[in-house]
């Protein structure tokens, strides 16, 4: 039963009251629709190069082409590098060794270097006439070619070939061997007056340092490979002979190749 307050409506005008009309489009309003031919890819590219000022092109695909980007020189952004010194080694480097090194670092590589006793290191700086992008880590692996006891004169090559590679390891990850048993291998190592070193320097065209257990070798990677391949017989206990004898094949086989 209707409340007594309640307004009464004829059927029809009900009817008529629940009708809502359907928006109306506007002249200026264009409905867009999606057809198979034009991808995602496409309508944005397309909304971006509406809204850009730069012409750009865009491809089959629907991506867009960009001009390359023009190299501009920037300011001069400095790095450096500290290459700490060894205690024993620290003492050579000031008496006869820094007269010759920082030359080829400075005219050569065109860094800015300095010796800072205090923290017993050598500081490195790349400058603005500093032009190739591999001179910093050049002129590291020159002070630390020193540091591990190479000669000054040996550790210049670093700085012109690139082909020069230093690589360590110690007689323990050969053979584990203490006591006596190990000083027996280093001397079989250095041979009576280095002799056996030098030997193994001059088949392989490379450089040893002995350091205790620790053994570097400089060179190129197949040159490390000949003397480390003869430095590992003579731990595992080869015959001296013997690995002149190979060291005497190589030898002359790297000649023909050459």
């Amino acid at each position: 039963m209707p409340a007594p307050t309640a307004l009464l409506r004829r059927p029809d005008d009900l009817a008529d009251a629940l009708q809502v009309p359907l928006p109306q489009e506007e002249p200026g309003e264009i409905l867009l629709e999606l057809s198979n031919s034009i991808t995602p890819n496409t309508l944005a590219a397309r909304t971006i190069a509406e809204n850009s000022d730069v012409d750009m092109h865009v491809d089959e695909e629907g991506r867009p082409k960009f001009t390359p980007l023009e190299a501009k020189l920037d300011e001069h952004i400095s790095q450096g590098r500290k290459i700490p010194i060894p205690p024993h080694r620290m003492a050579p480097l000031k008496r006869e060794a820094w007269s010759r090194m920082y030359p080829p670092l400075v005219e050569f590589l065109k860094l800015q270097v300095r010796m800072n006793t205090k923290n017993r290191a050598v500081e490195l700086r790349t400058s603005k006439h500093t032009v190739d992008t591999g001179s910093l880590q050049k002129g590291e692996d020159f002070i630390r070619a020193f540091t591990l006891g190479f000669e000054v004169d040996d550790a210049v090559a670093l700085l012109r070939l690139d082909d020069l590679y230093i690589e360590t390891f110690e007689i323990r990850d050969v053979k584990n061997l203490q006591g006596d048993h190990l000083a027996r291998a280093i001397g079989r190592i250095a041979g009576k007056d280095g002799k056996t070193k030098y030997a193994i320097e001059t088949a392989s065209r490379t450089r040893i340092v002995l350091a205790d257990q620790k053994i570097h070798i400089l060179g190129g990677f197949r040159q490390i490979h000949i003397a480390r391949e003869a430095i590992v017989s003579l731990i595992l206990g080869a015959p001296p002979g013997k690995v002149y004898g190979n060291l005497r094949t190589v030898a002359a086989r790297m000649k023909e190749r050459f």
